[in-house]
């Protein structure tokens, strides 16, 4: 099963969120590549032969980045083809506030796909609320849709203490989604 992690980064937090996206797949023993949107630009090939793409990106002005649109519009080459129809597709963001409009970049990745004809898979993570501290917990921002993470600017760190582990889930459901989808066939 190939699984293909698409993202762009400003800072290098949201290529850490998918380097942590691809360990947990790479648990489930799937073939996972990483590819900024310029790599991906110039490998769609490879995106074609993929099982699943996931989509990442952070979340700036309350939308996605410029380089993930001037990606995502690329895709319209072949768009009218429909050949990512049936694929899986994920999606993640990171910004540098507690909610920093991030549902809204998860909403445009998904509907990035759904215009591809894809199936979306959700987190699949249930937030937990012990101790009364839900940050510190898989899951703390509650995002169903897509995996949301939190830093700040001025580190290289993705803040949220259980962000990266759930990163990491996140893959594992992925890639075992995906393998499911090929047994079926």
């Amino acid at each position: 099963m190939k699984i293909v992690i698409i993202y762009h980064t400003g800072y290098g937090h949201t290529k850490i969120v998918a380097e942590h996206i691809q360990k947990g797949a790479l648990n489930e023993e799937a073939e996972v590549a990483l590819l900024s949107t310029l790599e991906a630009q110039d490998n769609f090939e490879l995106l074609h032969e993929a099982d699943t793409l996931v989509f990442g990106c952070p979340t700036y002005m309350a939308t996605v980045s410029a380089e993930f649109k001037k990606f995502m519009e690329a895709t319209g080459k072949f768009w009218y083809a429909q050949k990512w129809k049936d694929k899986f597709a994920a999606g993640f963001t990171n910004s540098s506030t507690l909610n920093g409009d991030k549902l809204n970049t998860l909403q445009q990745l998904s509907l990035f796909a759904a215009q591809h004809s894809m199936l979306w898979i959700s987190t699949g993570i249930l937030p937990k609320y012990e101790n009364n501290n839900q940050l510190e917990e898989p899951n703390g921002l509650g995002s169903y849709i897509g995996l949301m993470t939190l830093s700040d600017n001025g580190t290289k760190e993705v803040n949220m203490p259980k962000g990266l582990a759930t990163a990491e889930l996140f893959g594992q459901r992925i890639a075992k989604i995906t393998k499911q989808l090929k047994q079926l066939k």
